[in-house]
């Protein structure tokens, strides 16, 4: 038998798998933390929206960007 297969899945996480998932939590947490209405001006429009949508857009805004910042880097 081989040593990997003897191992849990807890333990084939990786520390870097590990610090991610701890900070997707956190941002959940702090998603749902902040749910109030906000308004947001950028340039001449003023968008009126719950602040956890606000968050989770700016996040897929900026998980995005690095995405292809890594691609470009890597290319």
């Amino acid at each position: 038998m081989n040593s990997t297969e003897n191992r849990s899945i807890l333990a084939r996480i990786s520390p870097t798998q590990w610090v991610a998932l701890a900070v997707t939590v956190l941002a959940v947490v702090f998603v749902a933390e902040n749910r109030s209405k906000v308004s947001i001006e950028f340039l001449l429009i003023t968008i009126r929206s719950p602040m956890w949508l606000i968050l989770l857009t700016m996040f897929a805004i900026g998980w995005v960007t690095g995405v292809l910042a890594m691609r470009r880097r890597s290319k």
